[in-house]
């Protein structure tokens, strides 16, 4: 049986990064299986990595998953490692953002995360591990950033819930970071238009990645970051949620 690993996302930023280091750190891996939109940056990795099968596609999209299943039923590989790096974000208050753009950071981050997992857990076999890329911003609700950290909260929920659900035969690791320095970013306006308060959370997108690997590897059902975002963690178990919305 082939032992593949599946990642989405992998054009850019973290899911480029965990294409990198899974292809060096799992040489024992048959293919690794990258899913993005923009097809030239998955292309651009394939002549990198010469083990990655390029899947272009939108994870919204129904028939693109059924594609994808079908896919699945005709190989009918092991998914060793599955990362669900796919998001998007947008840092606006709801009243300044198209309902549109609402629509579809809910679709992708949520709806497609969910159905994507659904279809591949079925090809998972006792000890594959599935990373979600949740967020720092899953801890607290965030004005300005509401939907997005409402989505990531999402993220955290069911991948530890799904994790409780496996238990002792695959390991389910939510990835919590804080802004890292990626793309995505920069999208969001760069760090000269972040707040503050959170650019000293800025992390290195292959020393977050790194480490979600390691965390995947112990079992953690959360993987964070550095001190800063490891206290930021604690922070808002203690503080009520009221008092910190005040200063995001």
């Amino acid at each position: 049986m082939m032992k593949i690993a599946v990642i989405t996302g992998a054009s850019s930023g973290m899911g480029k990064a965990f294409t990198r280091q899974i292809a060096e750190k799992y040489q024992e891996l048959d293919e690794i299986w990258i899913i993005a939109r923009k097809k030239e940056g998955l292309e651009k990795l394939k002549k990198e990595i010469p083990k990655l099968r390029i899947l272009p596609m939108d994870l919204t999209d129904r028939q693109a998953l059924e594609e994808f299943l079908a896919l699945l039923k005709r190989e009918n590989p092991c998914i060793q490692i599955l990362v669900e790096s796919a998001g998007m974000g947008i840092q606006k208050k709801i009243e300044d953002t198209a309902v549109e753009n609402l629509r579809e950071m809910t679709e992708l981050n949520c709806t497609a995360l969910t159905a994507f997992i659904g279809i591949c857990l079925p090809y998972c076999k006792k000890g594959s591990r599935i990373l979600c890329l949740a967020s720092g911003a899953a801890f607290v609700p965030q004005p300005g950033f509401a939907v997005y950290a409402a989505s990531k909260a999402y993220v955290l929920s069911f991948a530890r819930a799904l994790g409780a659900e496996q238990k002792g035969r695959i390991v389910v690791t939510a990835v919590c970071p804080g802004p890292v320095d990626t793309p995505f970013l920069e999208k969001m306006g760069g760090k000269d238009n972040m707040p503050f308060y959170k650019k000293p959370f800025i992390a290195d997108a292959e020393a977050v990645v790194k480490k979600a690997l390691q965390d995947s590897e112990r079992g953690r059902e959360i993987s964070v970051y550095g001190f800063a975002m490891k206290a930021l963690r604690v922070v808002c178990k203690i503080v009520p949620t009221r008092f910190l919305m005040r200063f995001m």
